[in-house]
């Protein structure tokens, strides 16, 4: 009997697999295909004629933990110390499924702002919990009266995404005031704020957890080495959590993962002395506007972008398909592949809207809109 009887194979993994049936350009998953800085590139080179090769610590490489600290130092003004409140994780979505094994019972609740990430939910279910979603406004922005409303005696864990993956949303000022006061009603609830894209925002800045002292000793961070420095296939992350919660986190991760590719970690460690991760904003808030530019006469409604690489479209001036059925259209009829936003609601569902992912270089994205201006 399934433990996930509900759980199909991800959009993304059908999405991609049909751009290279058609060889369609794929717009839909989440990754780069512009090449890695060769400042980094350079360093895996001489380091892996080092003796770098074998298990690092359970929680992380010591010096890559240092600089993880010295980072969100820099960033957000916090000081964390690094041996009982960093784990360096395989990829953040480790990090996110550890962290709800790690803290969540039978029985608990967490609650799923939708659309959501695919990857918050099947955790929950494993651990006898119950998922509890509830839909943002129409906006993408949180109905903090409606989530309220969801919460009770039984919720664990919120888990909010800022910057919001498919969207491109961020939270403002005031919706840390209103998860300040949900809080304050419940004083057992723990925050679980996933922030890979926390480096790629635009006009207004990412308001980071780390900043929020009521969130400090009830929140964990998890972030993304893969998402920042264009290296998605090495699968690094980290999660920083107060140490009372770290400790059941890294009793989970040692017989998980016990520990995250050496070379991978020892190489972050040392490009974090060289790069500014303060310049990822502008360098993708350029791929975004050029890719609005490309397809201004499109048929496609642009919605707003805030942050991540991701930009939604309403095709709703082209079609009355469902969003399911016109990605798969725009693949097979059109050689552009993207992702149907209905996918990341619980009752799926569909407004007419998509996800392009513009974190491609200038060609592709030419070509690309190329073809979708001619529908």
């Amino acid at each position: 009997m399934s433990k996930l009887p509900n759980v199909s194979t991800s959009i993304f993994t059908v999405m991609s697999k049909m751009a290279s049936e058609y060889n369609a350009i794929n717009l839909s998953q989440g990754f780069p295909n512009f090449p890695v800085d060769e400042r980094l590139t350079d360093i895996v080179a001489k380091l892996a004629k080092e003796n770098v090769h074998q298990y690092t610590p359970m929680a992380g490489f010591p010096p890559l933990m240092n600089q993880i600290a010295k980072l969100v130092k820099s960033s957000y003004n916090r000081t964390i110390i690094p041996e009982t409140e960093i784990l360096v994780t395989a990829g953040a979505t480790q990090g996110i499924f550890t962290t709800i094994l790690a803290l969540v019972k039978t029985g608990d609740e967490v609650i799923i702002l939708d659309p959501s990430y695919d990857s918050y939910e099947s955790p929950v279910l494993l651990c006898n919990a119950k998922p509890v979603r509830v839909a943002l406004n129409d906006d993408y922005t949180p109905n903090w009266e409606t989530i309220e409303k969801a919460c009770s005696s039984k919720t664990k864990l919120i888990i909010i995404n800022n910057p919001h993956n498919p969207t491109g949303k961020i939270l403002t000022e005031d919706d840390f005031l209103q998860l300040e006061k949900l809080l304050s009603k419940y004083p057992d609830l723990l925050v679980l704020s996933d922030e890979v894209y926390e480096y790629i925002t635009f006009e207004e800045k990412h308001i980071s957890a780390h900043t929020k002292e009521f969130l400090l000793n009830r929140c964990i961070m998890v972030s993304s080495f893969g998402k920042s420095f264009h290296i998605t296939g090495w699968k690094i992350g980290y999660t920083v959590a107060p140490e009372y919660l770290m400790k059941e986190i890294k009793k989970v991760h040692q017989f998980l993962v016990f520990s995250v590719n050496s070379i991978s970690q020892a190489a972050i460690s040392e490009y974090l002395d060289i790069v500014d991760v303060n310049l990822l904003g502008k360098f993708y808030q350029e791929k975004r506007d050029y890719f609005q530019e490309l397809l201004q006469n499109s048929r496609f409604e642009l919605k707003p972008c805030e942050g991540t690489y991701f930009q939604v479209a309403s095709y709703t001036n082209i079609s009355n398909d469902d969003d399911v059925s016109f990605c798969k259209k725009l693949i097979i009829d059109h050689g552009v592949a993207a992702i149907p936003i209905s996918t990341f609601y619980s009752d799926h569902k569909d407004q007419k809207l998509i996800r392009f992912c513009f974190a491609k270089d200038n060609l592709t994205l030419e070509l690309a809109a190329k073809k979708l201006c001619d529908i």
